[in-house]
């Protein structure tokens, strides 16, 4: 960990997408500064893989499909029954389906949305309340796609693009409270999306190489680092910011 004075000692940290990839290596770093978790994934065996990961930790987990936003109020409310407090939501999970725009099926673009905008939406209406209470923190993933339009990525550019107005409208409503909110924008990554990635049929691959970076793919646990920075208080500091971290993408 590259930041000190964390301070997640006792801490309860609510991670969704925690079955692998990015909300699995957030849940590590936030159990090695002492927080303890509710994890919550779609897929159980993945979520069931990284709970025995964790070991001793003080970890608790749900299968869950957040695209229900009565499912997402349920997830914080038993983890503040489990725990009794609430102090940090990552909003981890996401997906992405690639399609020539006349040819995205309906249902994959609702679903991209669903997960991708309305869960955070609905998990954070739901945790705030209770983030009130302890001073506590809400970081979102957004991506580097928040910011350039990414070819055969409407919908995933949209749920993105809406994250991070989202993140910012927010915070500027609770400006006079106790909590944090904010986002971090990371580039590609070596996670289950990046391995499942599946260019649409006949696609220009010349317009996909476009969003590439020149310097590779980003570090999952770099990413990690950053949103275990923003959901502690050493990162007080920050309120209705996205942290860029994507090797320079968004750069020019």
């Amino acid at each position: 960990m590259i930041f000190e004075n964390l301070n997640l000692s006792g801490k309860v940290a609510l991670v969704t997408g925690a079955a692998s990839g990015l909300g699995r290596a957030t849940a590590v770093k936030l159990a090695a500064e002492g927080a303890r978790l509710w994890l919550v994934d779609v897929a159980a065996e993945g979520l069931a893989e990284t709970v025995e990961q964790l070991g001793s930790a003080d970890v608790r987990s749900e299968v869950a499909d957040l695209s229900d936003p009565a499912a997402c109020h349920a997830v914080v409310a038993r983890a503040v029954e489990a725990y009794g407090r609430l102090d940090a939501l990552c909003n981890v999970a996401g997906l992405i389906y690639l399609a020539n725009t006349p040819d995205m099926p309906r249902d994959r673009y609702e679903r991209t949305i669903d997960v991708n905008l309305n869960a955070p939406f609905f998990l954070s209406q739901a945790a705030i309340p209770h983030l009130l209470e302890t001073n506590g923190a809400i970081v979102n993933v957004a991506s580097c796609a928040s910011y350039i339009g990414e070819a055969y990525a409407a919908a995933y550019c949209a749920s993105k693009w809406g994250l991070v107005g989202m993140t910012k409208a927010m915070a500027m409503e609770f400006q006079k409270k106790p909590i944090r909110i904010n986002a971090v924008a990371p580039g590609g990554m070596m996670t289950n999306i990046a391995a499942n990635y599946v260019p649409p049929e006949g696609c220009d691959i010349e317009l996909l190489k476009r969003f590439s970076g020149m310097r590779g793919l980003v570090e999952v646990q770099d990413v990690a680092d950053l949103i275990v920075l923003l959901a502690s208080e050493a990162g007080r500091g920050f309120h209705g910011a996205t942290l860029s971290i994507d090797a320079g993408i968004t750069a020019g």
